[in-house]
């Protein structure tokens, strides 16, 4: 029974996360936070699993490394956006 709320639980942080990441995409900070609650879900979906399972933990390890670099390419991206533009809105710049 534990294991099935978790599973809701995951199912429901991806779920919202990917809502935010459609219907709020006014601002690049708000896209960023998004998509790493999306990673936060999926890395917790992989930890209750790989324990489940009994499996080692170096498929996670390198997943956070992943997901790290993702975070700071991100930053780096907005921080290059604020610079460039002055803020962080989508509308503010011409993609093509």
């Amino acid at each position: 029974m534990m294991i099935l709320n978790m599973w809701i639980v995951f199912i429901l942080m991806f779920i919202v996360g990917n809502l935010i990441f459609v219907f709020k995409h006014k601002h690049l900070l708000i896209v960023l936070l998004s998509l790493e609650f999306i990673v936060l879900s999926i890395f917790f979906f992989l930890l209750v699993y790989l324990i489940y399972i009994e499996y080692d933990m170096y498929m996670l390890m390198l997943f956070l490394v992943f997901s790290v670099c993702e975070g700071a390419l991100g930053l780096s991206i907005l921080i290059s956006m604020i610079r460039t533009h002055g803020n962080d809105y989508f509308q503010s710049f011409n993609l093509l």
